[in-house]
């Protein structure tokens, strides 16, 4: 009898513990917080992709997202401002005094965006609708879109105190059809007489819709006589043959970098390839040649070293062909 008495309340003694446990993953686990989803390169900067778009507004939509275990349980007006003084950590921190190579905050004129937005109850993500009107943004600085999520004056929500979630430091980033990071290892960048130099990878710049622009030999974005040197690329629809298209190139700086087209024409091809494993997954191969002579008049004083450039670029473009926003469908 004792056992039977015992065996009942032990019985009844885990099973109250179960139905407490249970109900108590009823109750929020975590506080909840806003923050922003803007997950940040190494750099410290969420790249934003804009298709380039010279004849009015793109739409960017930055996500904020209430955390926690359970969905929000009260309506919520969030508070978005700019964020300068972390931007001016953030370049002290990537470039310390070095001021001209810093990120740039983005003139207002070439965006807007509410001060607030509604998170209604029930709901633990919205999107914050930023326009950007970027048609004559110059892309040989680096712009920086600064956010944060302002504290809020009474208790209507928490800011994340994280400084990754709580700010978001937008890379401003136009692109078209061909512009991204190409592949440099046959780019090769020569010197006189000397072994050609290369780079892995280069960056290349919207000018519109079918213009791109990157910089001449081993330059990139941190020199700082960059704009000196930059290399025009039109893709045209001109066939060389089947495959290759004519590619016309120049610079806006020829009269002193003394640019010149090569002997050979250079060209570009497309090739597109569906994923093997994920029959959604769409490859697209971009393969430029380019053939150009410059001159660098500014590495050393007083000489002039001349280059010739001669070699292809190469960059694979991913599409989610289930996505059905053409634009969205890249994966960057």
């Amino acid at each position: 009898m004792k056992k039977n008495l015992l065996f009942l309340f032990l019985a009844f003694t885990i099973a109250t513990a179960y139905i407490s446990c249970s109900d108590e993953w009823k109750s929020e686990q975590f506080e909840q917080m806003v923050s922003f989803k803007a997950e940040a390169n190494a750099q410290g900067v969420t790249f934003a992709y804009l298709r380039y778009n010279p004849e009015g507004k793109v739409r960017y939509d930055l996500p904020v997202i209430i955390s926690g275990s359970t969905a929000n349980s009260v309506a919520r007006t969030v508070r978005i401002g700019l964020d300068p003084d972390t931007l001016a950590i953030l370049n002290r921190e990537q470039y310390g005094e070095r001021s001209e190579l810093y990120f740039r905050q983005l003139d207002p004129k070439y965006y807007s965006m509410p001060e607030t937005i509604e998170v209604p109850a029930g709901q633990s993500t919205v999107t914050v609708p930023i326009d950007f009107t970027l048609g004559d943004l110059d892309q040989s600085d680096k712009w920086i879109l600064p956010l944060q999520i302002l504290d809020d004056s009474g208790e209507d929500y928490k800011a994340n105190p994280h400084k990754n979630y709580r700010r978001a430091m937008l890379r401003i980033n136009p692109f078209n059809d061909y512009s991204g990071t190409y592949g440099g290892t046959l780019y090769k960048i020569y010197l006189g007489d000397s072994d050609p130099l290369t780079l892995n990878e280069y960056r290349t710049y919207v000018v519109d819709d079918s213009t791109i622009f990157i910089y001449a030999g081993t330059r990139d974005i941190d020199y700082l006589d960059r704009k000196n040197y930059k290399v025009f690329i039109r893709f045209t629809n001109d066939y060389i043959d089947i495959q290759k298209r004519k590619l016309e190139i120049w610079s806006d700086n020829g009269e002193n970098n003394n640019f010149k087209v090569g002997d050979e024409q250079s060209y570009y091809t497309i090739e597109e390839e569906w994923d093997a494993k994920k029959p959604y997954l769409k490859h697209k191969y971009f393969t430029l040649y380019l053939n150009y002579n410059f001159d660098d008049y500014n590495t050393v004083p007083g000489q002039t070293l001349s280059y010739k450039v001669d070699g292809t670029l190469t960059m694979q473009r991913d599409l989610n062909t289930l996505i059905p926003d053409e634009d969205q469908q890249i994966q960057w």
